[in-house]
C-alpha cells in the first residue's frame, strides 16, 4: 500500500478527509500510484464559500501582477513537465511522451492567458441621444466550478482556469477521479502561486461534480459525456448558472480518390489511435471513396501494426493502455458489437498481453461498416476506427454529416473545390483540409455543435464570452 493520499484543497488548506480509493497503474495493475481522498459535499459548500469570499480582491489585482502570477504559473508546469508528465503517464497510461507534451502545453495555456490578462480592452458607441456617452466593458462572471475528464488531465484543467483566472473570476475545481496524482500536483502548483481562496479544488467522484454543479456558482464548465453533461446543465441551471459544455464526438475524415495515400495513412493512423483513441476529437470513422478504398485499408493496417503498444513509461512505447478496466471492457464491447452488425476486422480486436498485467488495446480497425450501426453513431473513445466505403464526395460530405455530434471534421484531398466546399458545408465546429481532426490550436476557438458542445466556445480570445459578463454604462456628461 502507498502513503500518497491525494485530497482537496479548499482555502489554501489541504484535506485528506474522506472515503479513499486506491489509484491503480493501467501499465501495471499491480501498482498502486496512491490514494484519492473522496471529498465530502459540504467541503463543497465550503469550497464554493472561499471562491465567493476571493472573488473580489482577484478581479482587482493590477493586470501586470496577474500577468506575472500566470506567466509563472505557466513556467512551473513547462520546468516541470517530466516530473509531471511521469505521474500523469503512470496513473492515465499515455506514453511519457504524451504527458510530457501534455504538461508542457499546459504551461502554454497559462502563459498565453497571462498575456490575455492585458488585452482586456472595453468599446465605445455613440449614441442614438445627442450628448450621451456609452462605454462597453467586461468584468468577471464570479465564481465558476470547473470540471475536468481524466482523459486530458492537466491541458483541459489549464484551458478552463487559464481564461478564468486572468479575467477575475476565482475557481473550484472538481477533476476526475480517475487521475487523482495529477490533479494534486496541479492544486499545488496553483496553491502556491494564487492568493489563498482564489483556487479550490475538490476530488471526488460524480457525486462531488453533481453537488458543484447544483451549487451557488455563477458558471459551470464541464468537459465530459453527453449523458453527463445533460445532468450538470440541468442541475446549474435552476441557480441560473452560465453553463459551458464540451461532450462527445463521432469525428470523421472523408478521404477523397485524390487524396495522396500515404498523407490519408498518416493521418488516420494519427487522429484515430493518438492518446489510443481516447480523446473527443478521434478520428472514428474513415469515409473512404470507393477507387482507393483497398490500397488504402491495405497501407492503413500495416501502419496500425506498426504501432508499439505497451507500458506508458517504457521507452518507444507509441500507445500505452487504456485508462481503466472498465473503459477496456466497453471497447471491448464494441469491438463485439462491429462483428456482430456486420463489420469486418482487418486488425486487431482483442486484448494484448504484455510483460505487465494492464488494459492494453491494440489499433483495431472495420471495414464494411455503414452509418445505420451504432459503431458508428455512438462514442467509442477508445483505439477503433471503422471504414465506410463511399462512391462520391456528395455522399461522402452526406455520410460525414449524418451524426448526432458535430465536433470535428477533416477532409483528405487536393482538389481545392472540394475542400473549400466541405469547410463551408461540413457541419462541425472545427474542419480540417489534409489533416486528422485531432491536433488543435489553443489559441484560436474550440467547440462543436449538436451534442457535442453547448454554451460559448473555448480557448483563445474567445473564452472571454463565457468567463466574463459584458457591461453597457451610459454617461451624461452634462
Amino acid at each position: 500500500m502507498t502513503d500518497s493520499i491525494y485530497g482537496s484543497l479548499i482555502d489554501g488548506d489541504w484535506t485528506n478527509d474522506g472515503p479513499l480509493m486506491d489509484n491503480i497503474n493501467p501499465s501495471d495493475t499491480s501498482e498502486i500510484v496512491g490514494q484519492m481522498a473522496g471529498a465530502k459535499p459540504a467541503m463543497v459548500t465550503d469550497a464554493v464559500a472561499a471562491a465567493r469570499a476571493a472573488q473580489p480582491a482577484w478581479e482587482a489585482v493590477k493586470l501586470e501582477e496577474k500577468r506575472l502570477i500566470m506567466h509563472a504559473i505557466g513556467q512551473e508546469f513547462i520546468d516541470r513537465c517530466d516530473e509531471i508528465g511521469t505521474i500523469l503517464s503512470r496513473e492515465e497510461g499515455k506514453p511519457f511522451a504524451e504527458g510530457r507534451g501534455e504538461t508542457y502545453r499546459a504551461g502554454e495555456f497559462y502563459q498565453y492567458y497571462a498575456a490575455e490578462c492585458l488585452r482586456q480592452i472595453g468599446e465605445s458607441a455613440a449614441s442614438v441621444r445627442p450628448g450621451i456617452n456609452i462605454d462597453i466593458s467586461r468584468e468577471a462572471l464570479g465564481v465558476v466550478g470547473l470540471i475536468t475528464p481524466w482523459n486530458f488531465p492537466i491541458a483541459i484543467a489549464a484551458w478552463k482556469m487559464g481564461p478564468a483566472l486572468a479575467y477575475g473570476n476565482t475557481v473550484v475545481l472538481k477533476p476526475s477521479e480517475v487521475t487523482p496524482a495529477t490533479a494534486h500536483l496541479l492544486a499545488d502548483v496553483l496553491d502556491r502561486h494564487l492568493p489563498k481562496g482564489v483556487f479550490n479544488m475538490v476530488q471526488g467522484d460524480g457525486k462531488i461534480g453533481a453537488a458543484l454543479a447544483s451549487s451557488k456558482i455563477d458558471g459551470v464548465s464541464f468537459t465530459g459525456s453527453v449523458a453527463t453533461g445533460r445532468k450538470i446543465a440541468s442541475a446549474a441551471i435552476q441557480n441560473m448558472a452560465r453553463i459551458q459544455c464540451e461532450m462527445g464526438s463521432k469525428n470523421p475524415i472523408v478521404i477523397m480518390d485524390d487524396a495522396h495515400i500515404d498523407i490519408a495513412v498518416a493521418q488516420s493512423i494519427h487522429g484515430a489511435f493518438g492518446a489510443s483513441g481516447q480523446k473527443c476529437t478521434a478520428s472514428s470513422r474513415l469515409i473512404v471513396h470507393k477507387d482507393i478504398h483497398d490500397e488504402f485499408v491495405d497501407k492503413l493496417a500495416i501502419a496500425a501494426n506498426a504501432k508499439r503498444v505497451g507500458h506508458a513509461l517504457e521507452k518507444g512505447t507509441e500507445l500505452g493502455p487504456v485508462v481503466s478496466e472498465g473503459q477496456m471492457n466497453k471497447i471491448l464491447s464494441y469491438m463485439d458489437l462491429a462483428k456482430e452488425e456486420g463489420g469486418e476486422l482487418v486488425t486487431g480486436g482483442e486484448r494484448l498481453q504484455r510483460n505487465t498485467e494492464g488494459y492494453y488495446l491494440p489499433p483495431t480497425i472495420y471495414t464494411g461498416t455503414t452509418n445505420d450501426m451504432r459503431v458508428n453513431r455512438e462514442e467509442i473513445f477508445g483505439p477503433m476506427t471503422c471504414v465506410q466505403k463511399v462512391d462520391s464526395y456528395e455522399e461522402g460530405l452526406a455520410m460525414a454529416n449524418d451524426t448526432d455530434f458535430g465536433l470535428a471534421a477533416s477532409i483528405i484531398t487536393s482538389s481545392l473545390k472540394h475542400a473549400e466546399h466541405y469547410k463551408r458545408n461540413a457541419k462541425y465546429g472545427s474542419v480540417l483540409v489534409n489533416l486528422a481532426t485531432a491536433g488543435l490550436d489553443y489559441h484560436v476557438p474550440f467547440g462543436g455543435r449538436n451534442s457535442s458542445s453547448y454554451g460559448p466556445r473555448e480557448q483563445g480570445e474567445h473564452a472571454k464570452d463565457f468567463y466574463t459578463i459584458m457591461k453597457t454604462a451610459y454617461t451624461n456628461p452634462g
